[in-house]
């Protein structure tokens, strides 16, 4: 068989030198006729292998029977109803060939992003044990944020997935970016919304917020990744990029290294856009929305009657409050920092939130304050422990019993 290299020869020669065939054939001492055909080719020859065959083309009319009624039978149950016998291997490759010509099409289609338009969100759960007070250690979920235009990113860790603490966490990083996207992009979060009837449909306090913002949110149907495929690229960079070699001593320790890293990873060279995320930052923010004027009332609200133990619970966590106000409606208040206790406009109870589960946080003030009123409504001193014990004579006890010595 002929080489490139005499290929390659032959036509420089013929082409360059202007040598006649024969003169060729003479020089490189092949034929005349390999001559021809290396003129005539006007590719590098190249050796194929004749196809031999396989042990599944006699069961391949079968298969494709199966696949045109099934197309998504998996190939294990195709090798049982066939009663395939030999390499399961070979069988897999085949149907995995076949297949396609069987499946209805598709497509994902690519999402183009106008300056100021979308933002994609999402919530990664970082595989580290970050402490969270009393003990307890755990990964709360951090909102991670990506605008299509200029791919900055923006994240937050937040105490939990629930309605109030998402939100919270949106109008955290939408302070930062000091604008509001035109349109969010969410995936099937609960505390965001869900498909219903082949159609989104937002939870109520997630509509009640972009209400306030006056934008639009974007749900993506279900089992559709690529939709928001920016936020999700962004989820794998933090654990390749963020997170090796790094330890946390608390929550807030996280968001600062968290913050200040960010400022490095959205000054990297894109490669898909060709500059920095920061260059393009200017024009992103210029056509978003404004911020609306007046902040928002965010977080978690609840109205409850004040137990005669003078504790809230608010996520699985008991608050103590004045006791002034038991028997009466109080509000209550938290963000992802403080928890707030008021009886109309009386401040009743302020705590740093705690991100443990299961605690009892109390204020000392207001344990004295219950000792106080529960001694003065008893007429006896406000102890926290009780008095001593009297001691009695076991000789009262030999006299009750009869049992008195002479």
């Amino acid at each position: 068989m002929m080489t490139v290299e005499d290929w390659a020869e032959i036509r420089r020669l013929h082409r360059v030198e202007g040598m006649a065939i024969k003169a060729i054939a003479r020089r490189l001492a092949v034929s005349r006729n390999a001559v021809r055909r290396a003129l005539a080719r006007d590719e590098p020859p190249k050796y194929v292998r004749s196809p031999k065959g396989s042990i599944v083309d006699a069961v391949e009319p079968v298969i494709r029977e199966l696949l045109r009624t099934t197309p998504d039978m998996p190939a294990t149950v195709i090798a049982e109803r066939i009663g395939w016998t030999r390499s399961i291997t070979v069988l897999k490759d085949r149907v995995r060939e076949i297949r396609p010509y069987y499946l209805p099409p598709d497509p994902s289609t690519r999402t183009s992003y106008d300056p100021g338009h979308r933002v994609q969100c999402d919530l990664w759960f970082p595989p580290v044990q970050i402490p969270l007070g009393a003990g307890q250690v755990g990964a709360p979920p951090v909102l991670v944020m990506s605008a299509g235009y200029s791919r900055m990113v923006f994240a937050v860790m937040i105490a939990s997935r629930q309605a109030p603490d998402l939100i919270l966490g949106h109008w955290e990083l939408l302070q930062r970016m000091g604008a509001v996207p035109r349109e969010l992009v969410w995936d099937n979060e609960v505390a965001v919304g869900s498909w219903r009837g082949g159609k989104p449909k937002l939870a109520e306090e997630f509509e009640v917020f972009r209400g306030i913002l006056g934008i639009g949110v974007r749900q993506c149907r279900p089992r559709d990744p690529e939709a928001k495929g920016l936020v999700e690229r962004t989820n794998g960079y933090f654990e390749t990029s963020f997170l090796p070699g790094r330890t946390f001593t608390s929550v807030t320790d996280f968001n600062a290294q968290l913050t200040q890293w960010l400022v490095r990873a959205n000054s990297r060279h894109h490669r898909t856009l060709g500059c920095k995320p920061v260059d393009r930052w200017a024009t992103d923010l210029a056509a978003m929305v404004a911020l609306p004027p007046v902040t928002p009332t965010l977080g978690w609200r609840v109205t409850t009657r004040l137990p005669r133990d003078h504790y809230v619970r608010l996520d699985s966590n008991d608050y103590s409050v004045d006791p002034v106000a038991v028997g009466r409606k109080v509000e209550v208040a938290a963000d992802l920092d403080h928890v707030t206790v008021r009886l109309g406009e009386r401040l009743l109870a302020v705590h740093d939130r705690c991100w443990a589960r299961h605690q009892t946080i109390t204020d000392p003030a207001h344990r004295a304050a219950a000792l106080a009123m529960a001694a003065a409504r008893h007429d006896r001193p406000p102890t926290e422990q009780a008095g001593e014990v009297e001691q009695r004579d076991l000789a009262d006890y030999d006299r009750r019993f009869g049992l008195e010595v002479a």
